[in-house]
């Protein structure tokens, strides 16, 4: 029998293989994502997991219409250095 995925990896392949192209995170909704994550490992509560994962830093969460948006940490809006990036397209910087 294969091994099971952890939840931080099964939320990486979620968000990596699920989302659409030209973004770079997933609706837990309309992704179908929660209903995945609750079959996967058997009615666990995939809010209380991806928010124990983003608590870790593993993950990051955007509240947004119908639920949330997960992301991986190095591709989410707002990530570290952005604000530079945009005063220097502004050319302010």
């Amino acid at each position: 029998m294969e091994e099971k995925l952890s939840h931080e990896e099964f939320v990486r392949k979620a968000v990596l293989s699920l989302r659409k192209e030209g973004y770079k995170g997933i609706h837990t909704v309309y992704s179908g994502f929660n209903e995945a994550f609750k079959k996967y490992f058997s009615g666990e509560n995939p809010v209380e997991v991806t928010n124990k994962l983003a608590k870790e830093g593993k993950i990051v969460i955007r509240p947004v219409k119908g639920g949330v948006m997960l992301y991986l940490p190095e591709e989410a809006p707002g990530a570290a250095g952005s604000a530079d990036q945009t005063l220097k397209k502004m050319g302010l910087s």
